[in-house]
């Protein structure tokens, strides 16, 4: 029996409630977890089978998904890498519940894309702390992506296989303008883009950079810093500047100079590596940033920077 539905919460309104997904075959298993998880004030959906769960994300998104490992037809393995490959899915956490207790098992679990496991019988003051602790880290990682979103930054995130996890819509863009087949999916990287990708993940050093010629363009890719200790944010510059470098200097008044160095501080670079990109001496270049930072009317190179990307951007 392949069923999906929903059991009945206490409160009126449910916008703000956590919602826990439960996928398991057993009806005993199934009447437990919902009677824990509503007295902790949590909205329970239920599906009895992998194939159920699939069905049921296309109409809802729940925090978190407790998942069975083994069931009839689709298992809690299969359901999870699905679930994971999908882009509105991918950021749910998914902690497995099982029986198994060979180490093979609890990997394969982890694999899949699972973040935690719990061993039957379950402790139920464990099993609600596991919930609650991975549903508050879930939505401080939406927030922080977010945020990054909104940042106006061409930023990406690498897993350590060169998988690519998630990207600002800039990033995206300009990727997509390079490369145009690349689906725009989380996955394998572009396979033009992995062997500066493969250089940048060897390296432990934040600001390690490393360049491809892609579609006719020069990207820049630069280690920003390792998160997690799984997954790299690296930033994604056009090192074909032309049309930039024309952008900043009508936008703000600049000389060519002028809008050059100011673009090579807002992919980051210090005042060294700009001397030897434009062949000035590093005095020429802080008396470039001094004229900068007049016409802009900031004080800093940060605030440089950040008007830069706004008006390439904008």
């Amino acid at each position: 029996m392949n069923t999906a539905t929903s059991a009945p919460v206490s409160t009126a309104n449910t916008a703000d409630v956590d919602t826990v997904l439960v996928v398991d075959d057993t009806p005993e298993s199934l009447r437990f977890l919902a009677d824990t998880l509503e007295a902790e004030g949590m909205r329970v959906l239920i599906a009895t089978s992998g194939e159920a769960a699939i069905a049921l994300l296309d109409h809802v998104t729940p925090d978190l998904i407790l998942m069975d490992a083994i069931m009839p037809g689709m298992g809690g393995f299969e359901a999870t890498r699905l679930i994971k490959r999908a882009p509105r899915t991918t950021h749910i956490p998914i902690v497995f519940m099982t029986g198994l207790t060979e180490s093979e098992h609890v990997l394969a679990a982890l694999e899949a894309g699972g973040v935690d496991y719990v061993r039957k019988p379950l402790i139920v003051n464990e099993l609600v702390a596991r919930v609650r602790v991975h549903m508050a880290n879930a939505r401080k990682a939406v927030g922080s992506q977010a945020a990054l979103d909104a940042s106006g930054r061409h930023l990406i995130s690498v897993a350590r296989d060169e998988t690519l996890v998630w990207w600002t819509p800039q990033a995206g863009e300009l990727i997509s303008q390079s490369i145009p087949d690349w689906s725009r999916t989380p996955g394998p990287s572009p396979a033009a883009l992995r062997p500066a990708l493969i250089r940048v993940l060897q390296s432990e050093e934040s600001g390690t950079s490393a360049r491809v010629e892609v579609g006719g363009a020069t990207l820049e890719l630069v280690m920003v810093a390792k998160l997690r200790g799984e997954e790299t944010l690296i930033r994604v510059n056009d090192v074909n500047p032309a049309a930039t470098i024309a952008r900043l200097q009508s936008r703000h008044a600049l000389t060519t100079r002028e809008a050059e160095v100011l673009l090579w501080v807002s992919y980051g670079k210090p005042n060294r590596v700009i001397s030897d990109i434009l062949a000035i001496s590093p005095r020429t270049v802080n008396k470039h940033l001094e004229q900068i930072f007049e016409k802009l009317g900031v004080e800093t190179r940060a605030a440089a920077a950040a008007l830069a990307v706004r008006s390439m951007e904008g």
